[in-house]
């Protein structure tokens, strides 16, 4: 009897233990990262090492290639964003082309007229070299995805972006704007399609969607009363200029004068 006692409270307590076992061992475990490894992988350009992948893309590439390379216009001589101090050739080129086209799509949906646009240098990425002007000039000149914005501005409001361009001392592309700088370093003469700024009015602006919300510390941009998307892509905008002229005319016009 004495060893049947024995036995049954040995065989509790392992009942006991493998109950607590298996509650243990199916509870959820948490695991914590100790070591992350790598290594790099070589990427060859050498087409006959993977003649395979080579032969599936080239006829996507030639494609592209064809597209890219096809001649739309022609440029009479180099413009360069870096010849100038407050306009440069390739600048008003594009604040022209922008406003122009801009307007065809902002007249036809809102029924008004754009007043002026306002770019930034720093969008420009390349030149326009002389010579035959293809598809892939307008993807280097505007390689990001930047649309035109139309915004609705006071007068006061253009008062500001013509002491913006005094303060930042570069040459922003600029159309439908003209103005004077002072001996004291202020805007004068300030005139907007040749007529003096009204600061009783309102001024429609065309930009692109970066500066529009602010960016290059174009905060006067912020305080717009109306903002207008035109879903249109400035490399669009040039491959369509691009199309629609056969030479490309050199803008040698004074927009910003000093004293």
């Amino acid at each position: 009897m004495v060893k049947l006692k024995k036995y049954n409270g040995f065989l509790k307590l392992f009942v006991i233990f493998l109950t607590l076992f298996f509650i243990f061992s199916c509870s959820q475990k948490n695991y914590n990262l100790t070591k992350i490894e790598g290594k790099q992988l070589p990427v060859t350009e050498k087409a006959n090492e993977t003649p395979e992948i080579e032969n599936f893309i080239k006829p996507y590439r030639d494609h592209i290639n064809k597209d890219l390379d096809s001649i739309l216009a022609y440029c009479p001589e180099t413009l360069d964003k870096s010849t100038g101090k407050w306009q440069t050739t390739i600048g008003s080129l594009m604040a022209d082309v922008c406003l122009q086209r801009g307007n065809l799509v902002f007249k036809t949906r809102e029924k008004k007229d754009i007043d002026l646009c306002l770019l930034n240098h720093g969008g420009i990425r390349a030149i326009l070299p002389k010579g035959n002007v293809t598809t892939r000039t307008a993807y280097e000149i505007m390689p990001f995805e930047n649309s035109l914005i139309v915004l609705a501005l006071s007068g006061n409001q253009i008062l500001e972006i013509a002491s913006y361009i005094i303060k930042e001392k570069k040459p922003q592309p600029l159309a439908g704007m003209t103005f004077t700088i002072s001996k004291e370093n202020t805007a004068k003469n300030i005139l907007i399609q040749g007529k003096p700024v009204d600061v009783s009015k309102t001024y429609y602006v065309v930009t692109n969607d970066y500066l529009a919300n602010g960016g290059d510390n174009m905060n006067f941009f912020l305080k717009a009363s109306a903002k207008f998307d035109l879903n249109y892509k400035i490399r669009n905008v040039l491959i369509d200029y691009f199309k629609e002229v056969d030479t490309i005319p050199v803008k040698n016009d004074v927009r910003i004068t000093v004293e």
